[in-house]
């Protein structure tokens, strides 16, 4: 295991020359009122990549204004064309894959391996919700009483408001875009302050495919309460769409009631990563990787917490080591990097902290355990042994690349264990038993389970939690709904 920095290439600059760094208002890329920017840090060398536009609360007030205005005329807009926009935006991504790929390691860190399958998922989204725009439907039937008829319409909930995180930066915008497009919503999107570059040129792309004015808004902030809580109270916004905290999800939640808005929430995650007696090891390592170590750990389906049964824990223990002890660390531009830097100096303090508890009260390290020793935010693969349940980590997001096992005998215990936590988006679950599989699946108190797999990223099936993990579902034919209002027509003088 070793930390890898490299000098950078001539490319790395180009691509971020080549983006926006202005807000995106009614169609027209311009400064932020008084013109304040905010920089954007490359976190594998803590060195400044640019400076974008800093919007302010007016800024954001005239970005609402646009999407009022457009929504109108944009929810009567043919769907086939709606459909059509996303369909060339998809095709458009595709073909700008290697670009848009540096753009986001460069801003955000991870791999370019990882950064290369978050532009393909992030594109699925678009061509998911383009197939989905023609086939919004309603219903037409007869009145019980047999003398009128129940006439059904579905119809765009309104100009939505969007804020996306820095882990998944083109991903969670395309998720939420794709069915906003497809269903005849008008956006203002505020992207994170960490990684605006990608959003910002998602922005021009789909500017590029046709999409009308004021159709999508791009505020980017360095702080977003002085943006989001001014369009949240002004009334013309009917929708908030939210990926990030669960902290801030509340908040946003507690803003949002005084003028009933829609919202949908993805929140924060403590996946539990369960393997059994009867478990494939070698498969059950396998899917710890994929589950643990995408995205260095920083991401809400990061399991957060392994139950290993005591027959197969010394087996699993010592090959999940071994392979968390090979992985290379580095800038992710570099070739054979597998893991980069933590997003930034406090997300990496807070993963020390969560450790040295852990250690404190008892834990053993396997591997890692410590600061890389590159420039950047960097923080070696961990593996910790014996972690009591007293510890931090087990009912907080580590959001980083350490994986904590205890063992369990019976399996009672580890569904206990599993469910023992505010969070609900997705559980992780490894056996070869059937009745157990199902048996388990069912009894898991989480929006997704992960049977005998390590990512159940699908832009095709249906994404969210239940309990502190958030409100509705994004991706699969139920992504759409959160756009759209139900209304009752009742036909009378038949």
């Amino acid at each position: 295991m070793s930390v890898n920095d490299q000098p950078s290439d001539p490319r790395e600059s180009t691509v971020v020359d080549d983006v926006a760094k202005q807000l995106l208002v009614d169609g027209k890329w311009r400064p932020a009122t008084g013109g304040g920017t905010f920089p954007v840090e490359d976190p594998s060398t803590t060195t400044t990549l640019c400076s974008v536009a800093d919007a302010t609360s007016d800024d954001a007030l005239e970005a609402l204004a646009a999407a009022d205005r457009a929504q109108s005329s944009w929810a009567a807009h043919p769907p086939r064309e709606r459909g059509e926009i996303l369909r060339r935006a998809f095709e458009t991504i595709t073909s700008r894959h290697e670009d848009l790929a540096l753009l986001m390691t460069l801003e955000m860190g991870k791999p370019l391996a990882e950064s290369r399958a978050e532009i393909t998922y992030a594109a699925e989204f678009f061509r998911w919700f383009a197939e989905e725009a023609v086939r919004i439907d309603g219903d037409y039937t007869v009145s019980p009483n047999g003398r009128g008829r129940v006439l059904v319409l579905r119809q765009p909930v309104g100009p939505a408001l969007m804020v996306t995180p820095w882990n998944f930066p083109m991903a969670m915008g395309t998720r939420k875009i794709g069915p906003a497009v497809a269903a005849g919503c008008t956006m203002v999107m505020k992207p994170a302050h960490q990684t605006p570059l990608t959003m910002l040129a998602l922005g021009d792309i789909l500017t590029e495919a046709g999409l009308p004015d004021g159709v999508l808004n791009i505020v980017t902030a360095h702080g977003a309460g002085s943006v989001m809580r001014p369009m949240i109270e002004d009334g013309r916004a009917r929708k908030l769409t939210f990926t990030g905290s669960t902290p801030v999800g509340r908040k946003l939640i507690e803003q949002s009631a005084g003028q009933v808005l829609n919202v949908s929430m993805e929140l924060g995650g403590n996946a539990p990563f369960l393997v059994f007696d009867d478990a494939d090891v070698d498969a059950a390592v396998d899917g710890a990787m994929l589950a643990k170590m995408r995205n260095v750990g920083e991401a809400c389906t990061a399991a957060n917490r392994f139950y290993v049964h005591d027959s197969v824990a010394e087996e699993f223990t010592r090959k999940l080591t071994e392979r968390m002890e090979a992985l290379h660390v580095g800038r992710g531009v570099d070739d054979g990097i597998e893991v980069g830097p933590l997003i930034d100096a406090g997300q990496l303090d807070k993963v020390v902290e969560l450790v040295d508890d852990a250690v404190a009260k008892g834990a053993r390290v396997e591997t890692g355990g410590s600061r890389g020793d590159g420039q950047g935010h960097y923080y070696l693969p961990t593996v910790l042994t014996g972690v009591p349940s007293s510890a931090r980590m087990t009912r907080e997001e580590i959001f980083g690349p350490v994986a904590p096992i205890t063992t369990f005998t019976e399996e009672h215990e580890a569904t206990a264990a599993a469910n023992d936590t505010e969070f609900g988006l997705v559980s992780y679950v490894y056996t070869r038993d059937v009745q157990r599989a199902l048996r388990i699946s069912e009894t898991l108190q989480a929006g997704m389970v992960g049977l005998n797999q390590g990512v159940v990223s699908n832009a095709a099936a249906p994404f969210g939690g239940v309990k502190h993990s958030g409100i509705g579902r994004e991706g699969g034919k139920v992504g759409i709904d959160e756009y759209l209002e139900t209304k009752y027509v009742a036909v009378g003088g038949l």
